[in-house]
């Protein structure tokens, strides 16, 4: 007869299970499912044969990254070793993970599984496992699960939570793609409404300025000397304010309906939010560099834009910087 094992691989540490004298052929019907989900009936299937607690979570993270890249850690050899029957040939030990279950049956020789009624039995041991091994709470378990993986990750994408200059490095990069978008966005804006008054172009260089003026005014036809005022503060120029005031009772442009009013003046105000927004995301970026590095900032000031401290950091920018005035 093969006596069917199960290892479970969780934050808190190994736990290896055996199946109770239950014929194959009924776990594989869909009634399992209801044994997996209700703890009594899953007790009668599946018992708890031993459980190897991980001794920190730095041990935890070193048997996680071997679980992953299929290696068995001294810690699971020595489980496997230990409470597996010393008939390897009578014993099926199921795991959650292809890989994980080649390394051990190449290694220690056991035969290995997944899939099928193994994935049914580990769903339902991730389910009640905290029920299982004696002293571990629901609450333990969560909290040994998200440091695991707060760690694991973090291993992953090389992600260092002491560097101080990744929020300057991301604004840096997002100041770059939002002054392309802006500038886009402004084109598209001054191409649309010059059609009703092409003029508007000539006398206003600046792209925000020229979105305000566009959302203030829609209709040329309706500006007049009321208006001037309200001109001259969104144009800070009384003679500006005047020239686009005279431009639009003789301009050549063409007539425009209230709906393509309507999408200008909506498409200006999301322009004008954009320019508002990179305004105040320079501000921000130049408070950070004063604190971070305020000797680079007062050396070269806006001029660390051009040359995208990314990978290598402010330190390594700051190093190179210096070698080159040297």
């Amino acid at each position: 007869m093969v006596l069917l094992h199960v290892l479970f691989e969780h934050a808190v540490g190994y736990a290896l299970l055996a199946l109770k004298e239950v014929e194959e052929k009924s776990l594989l019907l869909p009634q399992v499912e209801e044994c997996v989900l209700n703890l009594g009936k899953f007790h009668n299937i599946v018992r708890l044969v031993a459980f190897c607690p991980f001794s920190s979570s730095q041990v935890a993270l070193e048997n996680a990254n071997a679980v992953s890249e299929g290696v068995v850690h001294e810690d699971l050899r020595l489980l496997l070793e230990t409470h597996l029957p010393t008939k390897k040939k009578k014993v099926l030990l199921g795991v959650g993970d292809p890989k994980i279950g080649a390394a051990i049956q190449e290694e220690l020789g056991y035969n290995c599984q997944t899939g099928g009624v193994i994935a049914e039995i580990l769903r339902g041991v991730r389910l009640h496992f905290h029920n299982l091994v004696k002293g571990l709470t629901d609450l333990s378990a969560c909290k040994a699960q998200l440091g695991l993986g707060h760690s694991y990750s973090r291993a992953k994408v090389k992600f260092n939570v002491n560097r101080v200059d990744n929020m300057i490095i991301q604004s840096i990069s997002l100041l770059d793609q939002l002054d392309k978008d802006i500038n886009t966005f402004s084109m598209r804006v001054r191409e649309w409404y010059g059609y009703h008054f092409p003029e508007l172009v000539k006398i206003i260089n600046d792209n925000a300025t020229y979105c305000r003026l566009a959302q203030f005014i829609g209709n040329r036809r309706e500006l007049n000397e009321e208006k001037l005022e309200k001109l001259e503060e969104l144009t800070m120029d009384a003679a500006k304010a005047k020239a686009i005031l005279d431009a639009s009772r003789s301009s050549m442009g063409m007539d425009i309906s209230a709906i393509d009013l309507i999408n200008i003046e909506s498409f200006s105000s999301r322009v004008v939010s954009l320019s508002e927004y990179r305004q105040s995301l320079h501000t921000y970026l130049r408070s950070k560099m004063s604190q971070v590095a305020p000797s680079l900032s007062a050396l070269i000031g806006e001029a660390v834009r051009h040359g995208k401290p990314k990978n290598g950091g402010l330190r390594n920018y700051h190093v190179h910087l210096y070698c080159c005035i040297s």
